[in-house]
């Protein structure tokens, strides 16, 4: 794989700065420094284009990655290369605030697209061409939205949008983006996830922290693959959880920390995988904090039992048939002649499990628990 970046640009390049340039002002010399390092750049991939004449030489440029990050640019020039050359192009760490829509649509082999830290508003439409991206980074900008288009980035598998100003995602994201595994929206200004996020069975990751959500997602059974969940740090807003996150068959993390939630559902009692609960920072009363001060085991042990004590509401009942047929509730009968007990209306058996944890709560919002890392309790 052939990497070109500036610097090494620089180095291959046989122009120099005029020798007068000594005499200009020291900021006006970086700036023409940094241009001509950027036209030599540009120039060496396009006589790489212009020499390729071969079924190898195009397999070869299909591999380029353009490294054009911290380079104080405010905006891109508009090379004469090949762009569906590119594979990897590296954008982060400028001034950009926008990016041609003429440009992003002749990326079409690109699979790793990092816009990160730049001054970005919006992401062009023309991202939707890009049907072989597999990784955007588009963190640290000023994004209000992402396009509708990046619906049609199928074979996109993370998306980064931490620290912009998104006060929504697309409602259809989780209907077209079936290989989404990494989804991380961290420090926004959301109020809710799209419904449609249910629908990514992929997804293995979901960071949602520093936010302003209202709730999660009714319907998240089907992500069947997803390990670590975080919605951690919504403060005052985000005070119930929907009952199906004991449908979770694979979370192994799950963050709810400085939050308002009183009661966790009870069919987290059933989550089997879970290895971590971190609840800091929330007004719980069930369970009450003395029970998770007994760590993991103990608080599914307590969920568990109030979920077989309520099992006769409808409710609780059509949620527990759900929990059995996910293989999430581990009932053993105990008597083969009662029919709650045959449909699995029993309290779980559990196995100790080194390494659970669960933090310790005092001093709920106080600036001196916001600021401190987790007090994280071991059983």
């Amino acid at each position: 794989m052939q990497t070109l970046s500036i610097r090494s640009a620089l180095l291959l390049s046989t122009n120099v700065m005029p020798l007068y340039s000594f005499l200009l002002h020291p900021l006006l010399v970086k700036m023409l420094y940094e241009q001509q390092q950027l036209q030599n750049h540009m120039m060496m991939l396009d006589l790489r284009n212009k020499k390729a004449d071969g079924s190898d030489s195009i397999e070869e440029e299909k591999h380029e990655n353009v490294d054009l990050s911290s380079m104080s640019l405010d905006s891109l020039p508009n090379p004469s290369l090949n762009l569906a050359t590119i594979c990897k192009l590296d954008l982060s760490n400028n001034n950009l605030q926008s990016i041609p829509e003429s440009l992003t649509a002749r990326l079409l082999n690109v699979v790793v697209l990092d816009v990160h830290s730049n001054q970005l508003k919006s992401l062009p439409n023309s991202i939707g061409c890009l049907t072989k991206l597999k990784v955007l980074n588009a963190a640290g900008n000023l994004l209000a939205s992402l396009p509708k288009t990046i619906e049609n980035c199928r074979c996109l598998e993370e998306l980064n949008a931490n620290f912009n100003k998104l006060s929504m995602i697309p409602d259809t994201i989780g209907h077209e983006l079936v290989n989404l595994k990494k989804l991380t929206v961290n420090s926004n200004k959301l109020m809710f996830l799209p419904h449609s996020i249910s629908q990514l069975t992929s997804l293995t990751s979901l960071d949602a922290r520093l936010n302003n959500l209202r709730s999660l997602p009714e319907d998240l059974e089907n992500l069947i693959n997803l390990q670590v969940l975080n919605v951690s740090q919504n403060f005052q807003y985000l005070e119930t959880l929907p009952y199906s996150i004991g449908l979770l068959i694979s979370l192994v993390e799950l963050d709810l920390s400085y939050n308002r939630i009183t009661s966790l559902p009870d069919s987290m009692g059933c989550l089997r995988k879970l290895q971590k609960l971190s609840v800091d920072g929330n007004p719980l009363v069930s369970p009450p904090m003395e029970v998770v001060e007994q760590g993991l085991h103990a608080v599914k042990e307590y969920l568990s039992e109030k979920m077989n004590a309520s099992h006769q509401t409808s409710k609780k009942k059509s949620w527990v048939g759900k929990l059995v047929k996910y293989g999430t509730f581990n009932g053993s009968a105990r008597n083969h002649h009662n029919t709650e007990e045959r449909e699995g209306i029993i309290m779980s058996e559990y196995r100790s499990i080194d390494g659970l944890a669960s933090p310790r709560y005092s001093g709920m919002f106080s600036p001196r628990r916001l600021f401190s890392p987790k007090n994280i309790f071991t059983r």
